[in-house]
């Protein structure tokens, strides 16, 4: 069965899933969803046989069908190799009652590594289906972990220049060493003086300016995005649910077609979302726990029925989830609204001129047939590595962390026992100041890089070769803008 793409914000153009990945973002401003969702083809049982490789390509094909077996394989191989520490890739550890989905086994250590392993293969291999021999330009906005991740995937990749814009002050004293010390001739780091928010609206704004696109096409560029507005990252996503399903029927926590649930740290909603498309193709999947931090637009959406970005921004010890403007619940809000790209075109319009908007009963009823909002505060997060670390050993990062503590509350509100799996998203050695502080109740004044070496002294846990690789490394992007310069920066960067 051939899967087509449309627009959030127009259905009348149907693309191949080659074309939706090189453009990224859709003409018109909207995310490229498929026309209608595929099934898996093969049993669960027949899934569980299969090692990570073997369930991406079963999952990949049926999304990618633009792609032939040969073209799909190459890129999987290509990216789930030795750069994970892991033969599993995403090994599970059952920790206080629930399991915990290890995503930060890739060279950044954190799970954009997931996706963003394979996005460079994916838009290589589109790019030549499509005959386009323009460069490609790809400008991310990061909260943390996707630009060290999409720098990684593109750095030295030819035909291709990446620029990743992030909040300067607004991520880890870790996450901003891994990206500003990236060599590569193709690549170029800018901190912006604003939050994640006002970098991700100057991208989608750069992508929109029709003027600026046309002189960067004849300029012989094009651009794209390694955000998860990508339906080459979010479809990747999905594989680690499926997986995950099969290895626990492999290993007999649950018989064949038993439901289960996930917890999921999130922000931009990405990862939560490809969870959703993987309950739409057949993986038994009873609730989806959206877990928030204290910029809580989500769970008041959900509490409420009404997204609202006028509020504070709260800078906290998860920065990856400081967003209040989830550019990925654009395609839940589009296919609760049964795909009418009309409505959910003038949500969309609601919600960049006045902040808000409030969805029908119906779209609200869709919604929750799938998920359920939570959020942890900053004292319960810490309260949550300093107990599970006290009680097991096992050590969260602090996006983990409030992932695990809304399960708690969640399991407390509703005492719903089935089996559950907690997303973790990143190391621990990400976040070391919040997470060693959260253990011992010492509030340490050290640099990072010792802080590292205390962590490490204190669990047991091996350091990342991620975080001893950039100890030492020479800062290579010290360049700070204005959230209205960035398009001045691209045009220095491109020299246009």
């Amino acid at each position: 069965m051939e899967i087509l793409y449309k627009s959030t914000r127009d259905n009348s153009k149907k693309v191949t899933a080659s074309y939706a990945i090189t453009k990224g973002i859709a003409e018109d401003g909207g995310l490229f969803v498929p026309e209608k969702f595929p099934s898996l083809d093969i049993s669960l049982e027949e899934l569980s046989e299969l090692d990570y490789k073997g369930v991406a390509y079963e999952v990949m094909k049926l999304f990618f069908t633009d792609f032939t077996e040969e073209e799909l394989l190459y890129c999987i191989d290509k990216a789930y190799d030795s750069k994970f520490d892991s033969k599993e890739i995403v090994p599970m550890s059952y920790v206080d009652k629930a399991y915990y989905l290890e995503l930060f086994h890739g060279s950044t250590i954190a799970f954009k590594d997931m996706a963003l392993s394979i996005l460079p293969y994916l838009m290589k291999v589109s790019a030549k289906k499509n005959n386009i021999n323009e460069d490609i330009v790809i400008l991310t906005a990061t909260s943390g972990d996707t630009g060290k991740a999409a720098l990684a995937g593109f750095a030295g990749v030819e035909g291709v220049k990446i620029m990743v814009f992030y909040p300067k002050g607004g991520v880890s004293a870790i996450q901003e060493k891994q990206m500003v010390t990236q060599v590569g001739d193709n690549v170029k780091v800018v901190g912006i003086k604003g939050n994640f928010d006002d970098a991700q609206t100057g991208v989608k704004n750069i992508f929109a300016d029709k003027e600026f696109n046309d002189l960067l096409n004849k300029s012989g560029y094009r651009f794209s995005s390694a955000n998860s507005i990508n339906i080459g990252r979010l479809i990747p996503q999905v594989v680690y649910y499926a997986y995950s399903y099969a290895n626990l029927l492999k290993n007999g926590k649950i018989e064949e077609g038993d439901l289960i649930n996930f917890v999921v740290p999130t922000g931009n909603f990405g990862n939560i979302l490809a969870g959703y498309f993987a309950k739409c193709i057949g993986i038994p999947i009873n609730k989806l726990i959206c877990a928030s931090n204290e910029n809580k637009v989500l769970y008041d959406f959900f509490e409420s029925s009404v997204y609202d970005r006028n509020r504070d921004f709260i800078l906290t010890t998860s920065p990856s989830m400081d967003i209040l403007i989830s550019s990925n619940f654009e395609r839940l809000i589009y296919l609760s609204c049964g795909c009418d790209s009309n409505k959910n075109k003038e949500l969309m319009k609601e919600l960049s001129e006045k902040g808000s908007y409030k969805a029908s009963e119906e779209m609200k009823k869709f919604i929750d047939e799938s998920f359920v909002g939570g959020f942890a505060s900053e004292k319960s997060v810490s309260s949550r590595i300093k107990n599970v670390y006290d009680k097991t050993g096992y050590v969260l990062d602090t996006h983990t962390a409030v992932a695990s503590a809304v399960y708690e509350q969640y399991k407390d509100a509703t005492e719903d026992d089935t089996t559950t799996v907690i997303v973790s998203t990143a190391s621990p050695y990400k976040f070391t100041r919040a997470v060693l502080s959260s253990i011992d109740g010492i509030d340490h004044k050290e640099d990072d890089f010792v802080l590292v070496d205390k962590l490490c002294a204190l669990t047991g846990m091996a350091i990342p070769k991620a975080v001893s690789d950039i100890r030492e490394a020479a800062v290579l992007h010290d360049t700070v803008c204005g959230k209205d310069e960035m398009e001045e920066e691209v045009r220095k960067f491109l020299k246009l």
